[in-house]
């Protein structure tokens, strides 16, 4: 039984760090997301919208 007691230990701790590596990488690719908002474009919205 202790084989399998290891067994379950190592699949919690593997799928603890997977879950964790893609919350951090799903949290860059949100900074990622916000950093590359092109001012000028979104400058240019705003005219199109106020201009209606």
């Amino acid at each position: 039984m202790d084989f399998f007691v290891k067994g379950v230990n190592v699949l919690k701790t593997l799928v603890t760090a997977i879950g964790a590596g893609l919350g951090v990488w799903g949290v860059i690719n949100l900074m990622e997301g916000y950093g590359n908002d092109n001012p000028g474009a979104k400058s240019q919205g705003i005219k199109q919208l106020m201009a209606k």
